[in-house]
């Protein structure tokens, strides 16, 4: 998150922001006595690599181009 962040506002203000939402997350976790649910954070990077995938698809449809997954065996 903290990458993302600080590509489009900067080094600092990433930093700050990234401390704003630690804050809120230990806050509402004191406030209500229960854990962090990390299914949440997977939950939202699915999502954001879907949108990326399909704003990709979208914008090589526009160039005349078609996207083929490439099936990578290590």
């Amino acid at each position: 998150m903290n990458r993302r962040m600080k590509a489009r506002m900067g080094t600092p203000k990433a930093m700050t922001a990234t401390a704003h939402t630690l804050a809120r997350i230990i806050y509402r976790m004191v406030t209500t006595q229960q854990p962090c649910d990390t299914a949440i954070f997977q939950k939202q990077e699915e999502r954001r690599r879907n949108q990326k995938s399909a704003r990709l698809h979208a914008q090589a449809g526009e160039l005349g181009f078609q996207l083929v997954p490439i099936n990578f065996v290590p």
